[in-house]
């Protein structure tokens, strides 16, 4: 835990231009935020908007919330499946729920353990086999089962009652010291995320930080060996991080093991680059999730992780085209940005 404290700043204060849709000519829409690169050493490469904004990561920050489940040695014998799942927000289709299940019946648990909720699928052909079995959704198709999975697995090796999302929880507290510890600071709060647990609030550069250090481990210790099989992981499974269509599952199989990205509700959005050192992360202010792919996408271009011929960049920066395929507009990068 760090006793460092920024000046912290509201979400709204100093937010750059960074996202534009333009349409007949003229600009539409217009999307603030706050975006920073850096390196493990805390060094800022570049940032854009106000770096200290204070922000809540979301499901961001779900490799970091699985730093002590490896850590401890609970999750030693973890395959890369179960690790990405753990730090994934999937969409519930049949390669999640089953592995989830298979996950929990090898603890000897069951869907019932978990405190997540259940969510409906947003897998479609997982939606409509529940539509014609008349079932109703369960915890297993929330999208952050994986990771509480992992919670229940930590619980086991550390004890503590079966509401493991209470924050002062063991699972909790020792989710809360990793954070405080990767990103280089003390949390001034938590929020309580969509899946029951705990999320606590840091500053853009200080998500940015905890990245630049998953970027940077190697097997120098036992945090930087479980921050390289975490990223290694989602690197390696990006369809289970998130699922088909998805910008995280899209855009990590264009980089080929160049990345590994996860996006967070209200529009956050990290990257860690094993190559290039650098983590990256970014929030944009109004919430809006096609802005935050556009800019994630922006800056994987700028930083070499991803080819600007690639394909997958034009589904989120570049022209926009309508039901019939006519081009109506265009997503670009504000003047400034990226």
């Amino acid at each position: 835990m760090s006793d460092k404290m920024p000046n912290f700043f509201p979400v709204d204060a100093g937010a750059a231009p960074m996202i534009e849709l333009w349409r007949g000519g003229f600009l539409e829409s217009l999307h603030h935020g706050h975006a920073v690169v850096m390196r493990e050493t805390g060094e800022v490469v570049e940032a854009w908007g106000q770096p200290d904004a204070l922000i809540y990561p979301r499901s961001s920050c779900k490799m970091v919330q699985a730093l002590p489940l490896l850590e401890s040695g609970a999750g030693a014998a973890l395959g890369p499946e179960h690790l990405a799942l753990a730090c994934a927000s999937h969409q519930g289709g049949a390669a999640h729920v089953g592995r989830v299940e298979r996950w929990l019946a090898d603890l000897g648990l069951d869907e019932t353990d978990l405190r997540c909720g259940p969510q409906e699928p947003q897998d479609r052909d997982e939606r409509d086999r529940l539509i014609l079995a008349d079932a109703a959704p369960c915890q297993l198709h929330n999208n952050c089962s994986g990771k509480h999975a992992g919670f229940l697995m930590l619980k086991r090796h550390l004890g503590g009652d079966a509401e493991y999302v209470d924050p002062d929880h063991p699972v909790q507290a020792s989710v809360r010291d990793a954070f405080e510890e990767v990103t280089g600071l003390s949390s001034p709060g938590f929020g309580i995320d969509g899946c029951s647990a705990p999320n606590f609030a840091t500053t853009v550069a200080g998500l940015a930080q905890a990245m630049a250090r998953f970027a940077a481990a190697g097997e120098a210790g036992v945090r930087q060996r479980a921050m390289v099989r975490l990223r290694e992981a989602m690197m390696a499974h990006p369809d289970l991080v998130a699922g088909e269509g998805r910008a995280c599952t899209e855009l990590m199989r264009a980089m080929d093991g160049r990345a590994a990205i996860k996006t967070g509700a209200e529009a956050v959005f990290v990257a860690i680059l094993p190559q290039a050192r650098l983590g990256i992360a970014l929030k944009i202010v109004d919430g809006g999730v096609r802005a935050a792919e556009a800019a994630i996408t922006a800056l994987l271009v700028r930083h070499r992780a991803l080819d600007p011929g690639h394909p997958v960049v034009a589904h989120y920066l570049g022209p926009t085209r309508n039901r019939r395929d006519i081009v109506t507009g265009d997503t670009r990068t504000a003047p400034g940005f990226a």
